[in-house]
């Protein structure tokens, strides 16, 4: 989990240089996902043959792509706007979304202390935003709505949990996201340079390493365990947010971080006293 946490953000770091000469935003969540879905060909077909291109549960599976695209897309588009560190800041509010969202789109009950830690977790966003006080932009809005997207996908996540192998969701899911972007890009398609199809395959790379490491690291630890280290992902993101682009997140920002840490972990904790699923944002936006 420390691994995957530490190569993540360098996932953004690339999407950020995308953006910054002037790649739309759904043109690098396509090279996400279509690199994404060539460099886990071989290994479905090695586990799974050619069923795992017949989707199961397609109602689902299309629904989860479609959300994985908006986190995506959202994310990558608040990074033009924000730094790594500050985008992924205000993501982490998803936990807390989840938990929101719980009762009411899968029926599970929700303890006051659980409210209690959704409360003190908005708190910490608003530290992190600071409304009034500082100068809001459309990054901001961004990662609200990614980790919102991001939210729902794991709710629709849980509810297929246990019918499908983790490997066939993941290259179902960025396959039906690959064809839905691929009939956007005929109108937005910028033609990429060497470098730019390099960064683009560095995007899909990355998401499939780093993802790969979190599916291994529960093979030999528990969710509850592992769900403090996910948050390590924010050290790499303020490291290479300073060494690539000079950004670096101010001492309020560390302190709402670390409130959103804090009641996400909670939560963890008493979704594991209960028997069910962490809501811990391990997936980062990019499944």
């Amino acid at each position: 989990m420390l691994a995957a946490m530490a190569v993540l953000p360098y996932l953004d770091v690339a999407a950020k240089f995308l953006g910054q000469q002037g790649m739309p935003v759904l043109q690098i969540v396509w090279g996400r996902m279509a690199f994404g879905a060539l460099l886990t060909l071989p290994f479905v077909l090695k586990n799974d043959g050619v069923s795992a291109f017949v989707p199961s549960l397609p109602v689902y599976q299309t629904l989860r792509a479609i959300l994985l695209l908006a986190s995506t897309a959202f994310f990558f588009a608040g990074l033009n706007y924000l730094s790594v560190a500050d985008t992924l800041a205000i993501f982490f509010v998803q936990p807390l979304v989840l938990t929101l969202l719980s009762p009411s789109m899968l029926g599970e009950h929700v303890g006051w202390r659980r409210w209690l830690a959704v409360a003190v977790g908005f708190c910490g966003t608003l530290i992190i935003i600071r409304p009034g006080l500082k100068e809001l932009n459309l990054g901001v809005l961004f990662a609200l709505l990614s980790g919102t997207s991001l939210a729902l996908y794991l709710l629709l996540t849980r509810r297929i949990s246990g019918r499908v192998s983790a490997l066939v969701t993941t290259f179902q899911t960025n396959v039906i996201a690959t064809i839905i972007l691929t009939a956007m890009m005929f109108w937005i398609w910028m033609m990429p340079s060497p470098w730019q199809w390099f960064l683009m395959f560095l995007v899909g790379l990355i998401a499939v390493v780093g993802h790969y490491l979190i599916v291994r690291s529960y093979d030999y630890a528990e969710a509850s365990l592992l769900a403090p280290l996910a948050y390590t992902e924010m050290i790499t993101a303020v490291i290479a947010g300073w060494f690539f682009f000079g950004d670096f997140p101010d001492t309020w920002t560390f302190a709402g971080v670390a409130i959103l840490i804090a009641c996400a972990i909670y939560i963890s904790w008493r979704e594991r006293a209960r028997g069910l699923p962490s809501a811990v944002p391990s997936q980062h936006a990019v499944d």
